[in-house]
């Protein structure tokens, strides 16, 4: 008989992953490599070391290792908090009347709330070890640096954290936590750098993007003394060290012969998305299972939906490497919806590729929909979700309403990457029903492609 399956299946602390999956080694079609913005030839360790710490690029780097060991002082750090649960929405099940098994892993049990701490610790690990005393980064909604702020903290370095200026408005208590911990916190774009000059000589009144803040945060870091950059999403290290997210999730699964037939997960960057859905990925690729992927990202910056598929600059200046990915253009701003960390204009190359190549599914998912969602969630479940996460929680709504309207009993498993508690006011511009939706048009898109850079490799 089948193990009676219970609402949370825990692992033990001695079933944390000892080593990052990395996908890229076992894909038969590689990502395109990252570029030199000035040559066009693929980046090599030492140019980006220039801003990024030496072992993350070396991950950077390998799409050839396919287990990549953790060090020790990271499952110290891991073992504050991981593993996380994973639990089957019962709930939510009886709520919609599916037949569908519902399965959520849940990374908002630590104190930054997210999933973002699994990078972060690393970033901070690997900088403390190279010698450094200081780091920079940017942040949208906050999850990020929170947990950088965190990481930094336990490690014992400064951190400047340049805050996507609307969600430094919208989010108030996200910065105060930052501060808390030690961080300096700045509104972006700003006065404190060229490029953040720039930008708002020509727009005043942006509300800002993640691009500008990266282009803070990298100016900051090349020109401070043992300084450099870390970023929570978008490269292929980060997605390397979220792969505890899946591997955790996995071996849960298999503990009760549980195989997933959809993996939902928010995409902004893809740091969340590409961690869950790594190792199973890994058994599509290798013909070992059918499973369905699907990516959701805001209607409002659909990089995904009605992205190009394009070697782009990473920031607003456009003093990143190359990388191709799907992009709105380094030069797209978007609207100041509520989910601050899915308001990037690219997306991670491997999923990029991975959309390219049929592994992978996308949607866009209008903001009152998405908090339809949300609140269906939290009164079922009972947990307040964050915008972000609640973008996979529609899409797994759907999914399981589709199963009751076919009659068809589906395994669907979603991430839940983070609570919604520092995002009570987007909660109450929902129940006073100021929220509104905005869904770019085709011109709004066109002045962002206007930015991508003509290269060979756009075709």
């Amino acid at each position: 008989m089948p193990k009676k399956i219970p609402t949370r299946i825990y692992l033990e602390e001695d079933e944390i992953p000892s080593c990052w999956y990395n996908l890229r080694a076992d894909m038969k079609d590689k990502p395109d490599p990252i570029l030199h913005p000035g040559t066009l030839k693929p980046v090599t360790q030492a140019d980006m070391e220039m801003i990024f710490c030496r072992e993350p690029v070396k991950q950077e780097l390998d799409d050839t290792t396919r287990l990549i060991p953790i060090p020790e002082g990271i499952m110290d750090f891991y073992r504050a908090y991981r593993p996380s649960p994973l639990i089957r929405a019962y709930y939510l099940e009886k709520a919609l009347g599916t037949p569908a098994e519902i399965y959520y892993k849940f990374e908002g049990t630590n104190t930054s709330g997210s999933h973002k701490l699994n990078s972060a610790g690393p970033q901070a690990y690997y900088a403390k070890e190279e010698g450094l005393s200081s780091l920079t980064t940017e942040t949208g909604a906050g999850q990020w640096g929170t947990a950088m702020s965190m990481a930094c903290a336990f490690f014992g370095l400064d951190l400047t954290v340049y805050m996507v200026k609307i969600s430094s408005i919208q989010k108030p208590y996200r910065k105060a936590l930052m501060e808390t911990y030690g961080a300096k916190l700045i509104p972006s774009p700003s006065n404190t750098t060229e490029s953040g000059r720039k930008i708002l000589e020509s727009d005043p009144d942006t509300n800002g993007s993640l691009g500008c803040a990266i282009s803070e945060a990298v100016e900051t870091a090349v020109k401070t003394d043992k300084c450099r950059y870390v970023l929570g999403s978008v490269l292929n290290h980060v997605l390397l060290h979220q792969s505890v997210i899946g591997l955790e999730t996995k071996a849960a699964l298999d503990k009760y012969g549980i195989k997933p037939d959809v993996i939902i997960g928010c995409a902004g960057g893809g740091s969340n998305l590409g961690g869950l859905i790594a190792p199973f990925m890994g058994d599509r690729i290798a013909g070992k299972s059918q499973t369905r992927f699907i990516a959701v990202e805001p209607a409002s910056c659909p990089s995904f939906t009605r992205g190009r598929y394009a070697y782009d600059f990473g920031d607003t200046a456009k003093t990143t490497p190359l990388i191709r990915m799907r992009t709105l253009g380094n030069g797209f701003i978007p609207s100041a919806n509520h989910a601050g960390g899915l308001r990037y204009h690219g997306m991670n190359s491997t999923l990029s590729k991975l959309y390219q190549d049929g592994y992978l599914e996308a949607r866009a998912a209008a903001q009152t929909d998405v908090f339809d969602a949300a609140v269906k969630f939290m009164k079922v479940e009972g947990i307040l979700p964050a915008p972000e996460s609640s973008h996979a929680i529609m899409a797994a709504v759907d999914e399981a309403l589709e199963c009751k309207k076919l009659g068809e009993k589906k395994v669907i498993l979603f991430g839940l990457t983070g609570t919604g508690y520092f995002d009570l006011s987007a909660y109450t511009a929902y129940n006073d029903k100021s929220m509104s939706d905005h869904i770019p048009t085709d011109g709004d898109l066109e002045r962002g492609f206007a930015s991508i850079p003509d290269i060979p490799q756009n075709k």
